[in-house]
């Protein structure tokens, strides 16, 4: 078996291999780092030579990365990372990030209610950083963190893995959201009862069972679900023009109703509040870059987000 030296080896290539990963694409990753797309093809054939393997394979949709890419493109850009991060040590007040990304993973009801705001305050700590949301939950955080398919993260949970680190940053709750037009004039709330009666638009991951029917359940009651939906934006669309209620986090309901026009109504069952936390990896501590990001998303969440109670 051949015996790979490093000094043999044109680094340049990491470079092409996540540009490749990133953008499933050579024209894109071409595009990308500024080399024709000539230039980009011969790169990827000296990678799969590199590597002893096709690393990406031509779809109907681009260029899909094979088991053995998947395996390397965290370590590959872990290690590119780390040569931009001794970059900045040099020049630790060097405001240019250009070609720095942070992965942050989240549901669409943070990115709802905070995304313009987290644009806004890494751009102030970090001008030309690229600041990529990925959707992710509770149930998956850890271990894409982990994996590193992700820097950073916010959940309602999901941190409690050993080499993971988290902050709370604050505290969530529930707000309803329904079509003003299903109201009767100058209502602002509905009774137990009349939210019962009226169908319901779950938002979960699962699809089945949410807070609400626990909630409902502890009091003998039960609700109608006729739909259920992963992501948050698709409310306005399923609840205009219906009798339906959905029962969601309350930062992302007032987001969604300040753009919508949706009614954003009191929860009348007593559910329970829930932290709000900051999560990644602890041996990433140290990474200008990301302790930049982590500031700003506390800064943005500090605006709206009240600390959890001592009780």
């Amino acid at each position: 078996m051949n015996q790979m030296n490093i000094a043999s080896i044109d680094l340049n290539l990491l470079k092409a291999f996540e540009a490749l990963h990133d953008e499933s694409s050579a024209s894109r990753a071409a595009l990308r780092l500024g080399v024709t797309q000539s230039a980009m093809s011969a790169a990827l054939r000296r990678l799969r030579e590199l590597y002893g393997d096709p690393l990406f394979v031509r779809t109907g949709r681009g260029l899909a990365p094979t088991l053995r890419a998947n395996q390397l493109k965290p370590v590959i850009s872990e290690a590119l990372n780390k040569c931009r991060q001794s970059l900045a040590m040099v020049d630790p007040n060097a405001n240019d990030y250009q070609g720095r990304s942070v992965t942050l993973g989240l549901s669409d009801d943070f990115e709802i209610a905070y995304g313009r705001r987290l644009i806004e305050a890494v751009a102030r700590r970090a001008p030309k950083l690229r600041l990529i949301f990925r959707q992710s939950h509770s149930q998956i955080v850890g271990e894409a963190l982990l994996q590193r398919s992700i820097d950073l993260a916010i959940s309602a949970g999901g941190f409690a893995e050993r080499l993971l680190s988290r902050q709370v940053l604050g505290e969530g709750s529930y707000l309803c959201l329904a079509d003003p037009a299903s109201l009767e004039p100058g209502q602002q709330a509905l009774s137990l009862a009349q939210f019962v009666a009226r169908e319901h638009v779950l938002v979960s991951s699962q699809g089945f069972i949410g807070i609400t029917d626990e909630g409902l359940a502890a009091l003998g009651l039960s609700r109608h679900v006729c739909a259920s939906t992963s992501h948050f934006a698709a409310l306005p669309y399923l609840l205009k023009g219906s009798q339906a209620v959905a029962t969601i986090p309350a930062h992302a309901a007032r987001g969604i109703a300040a753009l919508s026009g949706l009614a954003l109504l009191p929860c009348p069952l007593d559910l329970p509040r829930y932290p709000i936390e900051l999560g990644w990896r602890t041996s990433a501590q140290v990474d200008p870059v990301l302790l930049k990001v982590r500031e700003a998303i506390i800064e943005s969440f500090a605006v709206t987000c009240s600390p959890p109670s001592a009780g």
